[in-house]
Formats: structure tokens, C-alpha cells, sequence
């Protein structure tokens, strides 16, 4: 079973979101909302931290040690998980905070982009999990592609969105990013002092509740046909 049309579409998807945002400053003389250029650059990190930790895992497992490969691999999936949830941000980008009233820049210019800027994101968390899936299948189960229906496996999705739900609105409403785990006690400030109310910890249950739900939907109709072939293949998943 490949996934090749599934990268091949996605790497459409990105290259289409990002060119919007310059032909948005060339057909209407405005600036380039840089911003959103750094969102798109972030929401693709993901994915390249993802190849970059999956090719040293298999080279130190191969050349050095098995012990130190799942030391390293560990390492790089926390990694990448802190990093997933500026992939699915992009989802905050639909409140068009970037318009500005001096600019002469149509509304349904502005819907299809910023639409397309963050079905990107949706996309890329997507494949990201996706990818993770298969790799956890891979590492615990082995080739066996029936492995796909056992529960921990089936579980993974759903605990990596949640998570990456929570790291959504942990970026959107309280500014932090993945590099501020570097100051944990600022950054547990930070926490402290948000959630200081029973209003404050709904609005966060509502919000990754409705965002988990919404990704983990986009999810099953990307993924679960795919992965539903996969299982029942004699064959692995392919990139080809």
C-alpha cells in the first residue's frame, strides 16, 4: 500500500498555502504578514524533525547500538511531539487577525488563503501522527500489518491530538511555544496564573475538546481508509 499520493498532495497543499501568502502582497501591494510566513515554517518542523529522527534511529540501530537507538529514539519522539501542536496552530489563523483596514485586499481573498494556510497545518499534523502510528506499530508489533488494529495502537492517535490540542491552546492564549520547556518554572507560572478560575479551565476543556474532535475526524477520513488497506495487506506501507 503506498503513501505516496498522500505526500505528493500534501506537499501540494503547503506549497500552495505559502504561495497565497506572497501572491496576496504582489496582487495587492501589501506587505507580507510575516507572521504567518514564521506559522508556516514552524508547521512544517514537525515533519522534517520527524524524517530526521527516524533516519538516526535506524542508522544507530543498524551501526552502534540497540540500546542507544531507543535512547535516542525517545529522546527525538519528545522532540517531536513538542513541536507537533505549532502544526495544528494554524487552525487559530481562521480569526483573520492579519487584515488590516488600509488595505484594499478582498474578503474572499482572505477566506480561501487563510483556509488553505490552515487545512496545511491540519494536514501536516495528520500525516505526522500517521507517521507515528506506523513507526509505533512497526517498533512494538513488528511487519505485522494486522498489528494496526490492536488497541494501543488504535489508542495512539487519539492521546498524540489530545495532547497536541492542549499544546494548541497553550500557543494561542497563553503565548508559550515548544522551546519555553527550557524555563519550566516560567512557564508553570505562566499556567498558574491562567488557569486561576473555573471559567478559565472550562474554556480549556471546551477547547481541546471540540479541537481534538474536529482533528481527530479529519484524521479517520485521511488516514483510516489507508490504514484500514494496510491492515488487511500482506504487503507493508510504502512511500512509493
Amino acid at each position: 500500500m503506498s503513501m505516496g499520493p498522500l505526500m505528493l498532495f500534501t506537499i501540494g497543499l503547503n506549497a500552495y498555502a505559502l504561495l497565497l501568502i506572497y501572491l496576496r502582497s504582489w496582487i495587492y501591494r501589501v506587505p507580507v504578514y510575516r507572521p504567518m510566513v514564521k506559522n508556516f515554517w514552524l508547521s512544517v518542523l514537525p515533519l522534517a524533525l520527524f524524517l530526521v529522527v527516524v533516519t538516526v534511529l535506524v542508522l544507530t540501530v543498524g551501526l552502534v547500538s540497540q540500546t542507544l537507538g531507543i535512547v535516542i529514539g525517545a529522546a527525538g519522539f519528545v522532540i517531536w511531539l513538542l513541536a507537533l501542536p505549532n502544526s495544528g496552530y494554524l487552525i487559530t489563523e481562521l480569526n483573520q487577525n492579519h487584515r488590516r483596514e488600509d488595505e484594499n485586499v478582498p474578503l474572499w481573498y482572505d477566506i480561501i488563503a487563510v483556509l488553505t494556510f490552515a487545512m496545511s497545518g491540519v494536514v501536516n499534523t495528520v500525516l505526522g501522527v500517521l507517521a507515528a502510528q506506523l513507526v509505533f506499530t512497526l517498533t512494538v508489533f513488528g511487519d505485522s500489518n494486522a498489528a494496526l488494529r490492536a488497541a494501543p495502537v488504535r489508542a495512539t492517535p487519539i492521546v498524540i491530538i489530545l495532547l497536541v490540542s492542549v499544546g494548541i491552546y497553550l500557543g494561542r492564549y497563553l503565548r508559550l511555544n515548544s522551546w519555553d520547556v527550557r524555563s519550566p518554572r516560567r512557564m508553570w507560572a505562566k499556567i498558574r496564573e491562567h488557569f486561576d478560575s473555573r471559567a478559565a479551565v472550562g474554556n480549556f476543556a471546551l477547547f481541546c475538546a471540540t479541537h481534538t474532535l474536529f482533528l481527530l475526524l479529519i484524521y479517520g477520513l485521511i488516514a483510516g481508509p489507508l490504514l484500514e488497506a494496510v491492515a488487511d495487506s500482506p504487503d507493508l506501507v510504502t512511500a512509493e
